[in-house]
C-alpha cells in the first residue's frame, strides 16, 4: 500500500485497470435487468468547462450506483458536432469546422476519461461524420416518403449575424440565442416537420412519463398551448373568400369592434391595392420585420398598428367593423387573423385604449363589485342578442352551435405549437437528400446513395442563400429518376435533427446498413435516466419526443417515448453568472485536476448542494473537498495499521453505536442517491460515518483495540469506502485492495442494510408528573413497565418533585413516555 494519498499516480492506475479489463462494456442480453443512463452530449464548440464536468460526473453516480446494484448499464458518450455552435467558433478563429470540431472532440475525451465516467467508449457518437449523419438523412427522407417533411414559402426568424434561420425556440428576448444579434423577420423557402400532427399526443403522453421536473412538463404543456374553441368566418363585401379566425371564447363575439391581421398575412396585399394606404402598409411591414415574435406577442410591450381602409361584416350581428394590421398577430399563430374584444381581451383593451377604439361589453363578471375595465373571466352574457342573459360557458356551446348550423363556422381545437422549420442556411450541418430537377421537380435522394456527403472544400463564411450554394462541386448533380442535370438542395438541417435520435444510435453504433438493430433498441430503450439543462426543455427533449412517436408509427420501434425518468442540473457559476470565455471567469477542469485529482472535483461538485440547483465555483472548497479525501485515506490506513491486544475487555457499548452508523449510513446513501439524487446529503452522512470511525478508534485504542474492536473497524471502513466509491472511484479502488478485497470495487455488489441492526440498544424515556416533564432517564430498549418505574422512582429529579406526595397511578408508553399522577 502507498504511504502517501498519490492522487495523479492511483488515478491514472485505475483508469487503466478499467480500460485494460474493459470494466464498463456492455452487450445486449435479454437475460439481465437493464439501466440506461445517459447525459445530453455536448456541442464540442468550446474548451470542456465545470459545466460539463456537473452533468457527466452526476450521470456517473447513478451508472456506477446501478452497475453495483446488478444491473446490465449502459452509459455512452458522443458529440453533437454540428451546427452553430462549432461552426460560429470555426469562422471566430478561421479554422475549418471539421478541424475545429474535431480538436475540441479531442479535448473533451481526455477530459472526460482523466474524471474516471465510467463511458463504454466503443459507443462513441460522432453527429458529423458521414457514417452517423448517414442515417439522419435517412430519417429526413422517411419522414418525406410519410408526407410529414415538406417545403413551403414562410416568414422566418434570420439572424443578420449568424446569417442563417432560427427556430422560434433559438430567439430570446427578440435576439439570436447563440450571438446575441437582433433577430428580424424574413420570408424564405423552408423545409419543416410536421410536429402539429403529433401535438394532442404530445400532449397527453405528458402524463405517461416518470420523475420528470414539474417546470419542464409545464413549459412543454403551455408551448404545445392547447385551446378549444371555435372557427369564425367574417366576410368582406366584394371578397369572394371569408376570413377566418380561431378564438377560444366565441361567447364575446358581440363585443368585436375592430379586426385585425398580420402585417404578413396574404390578404393585405389584396386589400390595399391601389389605395392610398398601400405605402403606409409597406412602411409599417418593414418597421415590424425588425421585431422578433417574442416582442410582439408580449404582454407588457406597447402594441402598434395601423388601419388599412377596409371593414369587415360580424356574422353574428352584421355590423361592419375596422380592419387593422398589428404587431400582436401573428401569421403563424392561429390563422393570423383576430376578432379582438377590447373589454374581454388584454392585449385589444391596450390596443384600443391606444388608438382610441369602442369598448363594448358583453360579459357581465358574477361579481357585481368587479370593476376591472379589461374583464377576462367567465359570467353573464350581456349585449349578445338572443344570447344575452346566458351563462358564457352555456353562450360558448350554443354560439358553436349556432355557426355550425348556419355554416359559417364550427367548433375546433387549436394548438401554439407551430411546425418544425428544420433548415439551415449554413455549412456545418446534415446536407438535406433532396435534388432539383427541371423535369421531375423535387425528387428525394434514393437510400442506396446516402450519404450525401458535406464537402469540405468550401467557403463556409456566411453570406448569400448558403455557403453550399457557392459550391458547384457539391450543387450540381444529376437527377436519380431521369438521369438528366439537376441540383441539390443547398440547406443544411437543424442540428436538433442529429439530437433527436443520436440516444438510439448508442444502442448498437457498429451498424453500417440501417441507424441502429432492432434487437438492442428494443432491449435498452427507453432511456431509464437521463440527464442534462433544462434550458433543453422545449428544443431537443419535445423533438426527441415527436421524433419517436413518428418512428413507433412507422413500425422501427415499439416504445412511445423516449427518456422514462428526467434530471435537470443546475449551472455551475462563478462570481454569480454562468461561465463562458466571453466572461472570462472559466475555469479549467485539467488544471484543477492536474493540483488536485479527479476525485477531489467529483466530490466538490456533488457535495457544493443539490444538483438541480447552480453553485458557485469556490476554490475554497476545491481544498476543502481535497482535505476530505486525505482524511479519507489516513483513516482507513489507521485501521488497517491498527493492533490488535486480545488482554482487554471489548466495548460492546461503542461496538454497538458503530455497527448502528454502518447500517444507518448504507440506508441513507442508498436512498440519497436512488430516490432523491441528494448527493451532497449522501457525502455528509459518509463524513458523519468517517468521524465516528475515527471517535471509536480513539476510544477503543486508550486500553489497546481488542479483535472484535478491530473487526467492527475494518467493516465500518470497508462501508465507508464501499458507500464513497460512485461519488470517488479511483480513491476507493486503491482502499479497496487495501482492505484486502481483490474484485474491482465498481463491480461489486452494492451492501445492503439490516434493520435489525438499525434498532437503538438505548433509548431515553420522557418522565412526566402530572403531565408536565420533570425528568429523563436512559434504559434499555424494550425495558418493561414495572422496570421503567423503579428508575424513574430512583431518579433524583422525580423524588424531588414527589417530595411528600402520593403516587395515585401512572400511565406508560413502551421506550417513549412514563407519567406518574401524584397528589
Amino acid at each position: 500500500m502507498r504511504e502517501n494519498y498519490d492522487f495523479d499516480a492511483i488515478e491514472l492506475e485505475w483508469q487503466k485497470k478499467w480500460s485494460d479489463n474493459h470494466l464498463f462494456q456492455v452487450e445486449t442480453n435479454p437475460d439481465r435487468k437493464k439501466y440506461y443512463v445517459l447525459e445530453m452530449f455536448p456541442y464540442p464548440s468550446g474548451d470542456p468547462h465545470m459545466g460539463h464536468v456537473k452533468n457527466y460526473v452526476i450521470g456517473d453516480v447513478v451508472a456506477r450506483y446501478f452497475t453495483r446494484q446488478g444491473f446490465n448499464v449502459l452509459h455512452p458518450m458522443g458529440y453533437d458536432s454540428f451546427g452553430l455552435p462549432a461552426e460560429n467558433a470555426a469562422i471566430k478563429n478561421n479554422i475549418h469546422p471539421s478541424i475545429w470540431t474535431h480538436d475540441k472532440i479531442d479535448k473533451m475525451r481526455k477530459v472526460l476519461k482523466r474524471i474516471g465516467i465510467s463511458y463504454d467508449w466503443r459507443r462513441e457518437v460522432i453527429t458529423c461524420e458521414p457514417e452517423y449523419y448517414k442515417f439522419t438523412q435517412w430519417f429526413f427522407l422517411q419522414f418525406y416518403k410519410n408526407h410529414l417533411a415538406y417545403k413551403k414559402a414562410g416568414q422566418v426568424n434570420w439572424c443578420p449575424s449568424c446569417s442563417t434561420v432560427l427556430a422560434n425556440e433559438q430567439v430570446v428576448e427578440g435576439n439570436c440565442e447563440r450571438c446575441g444579434t437582433p433577430v428580424i423577420r424574413k420570408m424564405l423557402s423552408q423545409w419543416y416537420l410536421k410536429i402539429t400532427k403529433y401535438a394532442e399526443a404530445l400532449l397527453n403522453d405528458i402524463d405517461t412519463l416518470g420523475e420528470w421536473p414539474e417546470r419542464v412538463l409545464t413549459m412543454q404543456r403551455n408551448w404545445i398551448g392547447r385551446s378549444e374553441g371555435a372557427y369564425i368566418d367574417f366576410s368582406i363585401s366584394g371578397l369572394n373568400k371569408p376570413i377566418r379566425v380561431f378564438t377560444t371564447r366565441p361567447d364575446t363575439i358581440f363585443g368585436v369592434t375592430f379586426f385585425v391581421l398580420a402585417p404578413e398575412h396574404p390578404l393585405v396585399d389584396e386589400l390595399v391595392a391601389g389605395t392610398s394606404y398601400q405605402d403606409k402598409v409597406k412602411k409599417f411591414r418593414e418597421k415590424i420585420s425588425r421585431k422578433s415574435d417574442i416582442n410582439r406577442m408580449s404582454e407588457t410591450l406597447d402594441k402598434e398598428g395601423i388601419y388599412i381602409g377596409k371593414e369587415i361584416l360580424n356574422p353574428l350581428n352584421g355590423e361592419e367593423i375596422p380592419i387593422w394590421i398589428a404587431d400582436y398577430v401573428l401569421l403563424e399563430y392561429g390563422t393570423g387573423a383576430v376578432m379582438a374584444v377590447p373589454a374581454h381581451d388584454e392585449r385589444d383593451y391596450q390596443f384600443a385604449v391606444k388608438y382610441n377604439l369602442p369598448i363594448r361589453q358583453v360579459i357581465q363578471p358574477l361579481q357585481s363589485d368587479s370593476n376591472e375595465k379589461c374583464y377576462a373571466g367567465s359570467g353573464l352574457m350581456v349585449n349578445s342578442g338572443d344570447f344575452s342573459g346566458l351563462p358564457s360557458e352555456d353562450g360558448k356551446r350554443k354560439i358553436i352551435s349556432y355557426i355550425e348550423k348556419e355554416g359559417i363556422g364550427k367548433g375546433a381545437v387549436s394548438y401554439r405549437l407551430r411546425d418544425w422549420l428544420i433548415s439551415r442556411q449554413r455549412y456545418w450541418g446534415a446536407p438535406i437528400p433532396i435534388v432539383y430537377c427541371d423535369r421531375c421537380g423535387e425528387v428525394p435522394v434514393p437510400e442506396k446513395d446516402l450519404p450525401v456527403l458535406l464537402p469540405q472544400n468550401v467557403d463556409f463564411q456566411p453570406g448569400g442563400p448558403s455557403p453550399l450554394a457557392r459550391c458547384a462541386e457539391f450543387v450540381n448533380t444529376v437527377c436519380p429518376i431521369c438521369g438528366e442535370p439537376a441540383k441539390r438542395e443547398t440547406d443544411t438541417m437543424d442540428t436538433f435533427m442529429c439530437s433527436s435520435w443520436y440516444f438510439l444510435r448508442y444502442c448498437s453504433p457498429w451498424t453500417d446498413q440501417e441507424p441502429f438493430k432492432r434487437k438492442d433498441v428494443d432491449y435498452w430503450m427507453p432511456v431509464n435516466q437521463y440527464i442534462g439543462g433544462v434550458e433543453h426543455a422545449i428544443l431537443h427533449l419535445l423533438y426527441s419526443r415527436f421524433f419517436i412517436k413518428v418512428l413507433k408509427d412507422l413500425k422501427i420501434i415499439n416504445f412511445s417515448e423516449p427518456f422514462i425518468n428526467l434530471f435537470a442540473q443546475g449551472m455551475v457559476t462563478k462570481g454569480g453568472v454562468k461561465m463562458s470565455k466571453s466572461k472570462g471567469n472559466v475555469v479549467s477542469p485539467r488544471e484543477i485536476i492536474q493540483k488536485y485529482g479527479a476525485d477531489t472535483i467529483r466530490v466538490f461538485i456533488l457535495f457544493a448542494g443539490p444538483p438541480e440547483l447552480d453553485m458557485e465555483w469556490s476554490d475554497r472548497g476545491v481544498e476543502g473537498a481535497h482535505r476530505f479525501l486525505n482524511r479519507v485515506w489516513r483513516t482507513v490506513t489507521e485501521v488497517i495499521r491498527c493492533e490488535e491486544d486480545q488482554q482487554v475487555e471489548p466495548n460492546q457499548e461503542r461496538m454497538k453505536a458503530l455497527e448502528r452508523m454502518i447500517h444507518r449510513t448504507i440506508l441513507k446513501v442508498d436512498t440519497d442517491i436512488r430516490e432523491r439524487f441528494h448527493f451532497n446529503t449522501a457525502i455528509s452522512s459518509l463524513m458523519e460515518l468517517m468521524n465516528e470511525i475515527i471517535d471509536s478508534q480513539r476510544i477503543f485504542s486508550e486500553k489497546g483495540i481488542h479483535p472484535q474492536e478491530k473487526e467492527i473497524l475494518f467493516e465500518a471502513a470497508k462501508t465507508l469506502v464501499s458507500l464513497l466509491n460512485p461519488f470517488v472511484p479511483h480513491l476507493t479502488e486503491e482502499l479497496w485492495r487495501a482492505l484486502g478485497e481483490s474484485s474491482f470495487l465498481s463491480v461489486s455488489e452494492w451492501m445492503t442494510h439490516d434493520e435489525e441492526k438499525l434498532v437503538e440498544n438505548q433509548v431515553e424515556i420522557v418522565i412526566q408528573i402530572n403531565g408536565k416533564v420533570r425528568s429523563k432517564v436512559t434504559v434499555p430498549a424494550g425495558t418493561d413497565e414495572k422496570d421503567v418505574l423503579q428508575f424513574a422512582l430512583k431518579d433524583e429529579r422525580v423524588q424531588t418533585w414527589m417530595d411528600q406526595k402520593a403516587l395515585v397511578k401512572h400511565i406508560f408508553v413502551p421506550d417513549k413516555l412514563l407519567n406518574l399522577v401524584v397528589r
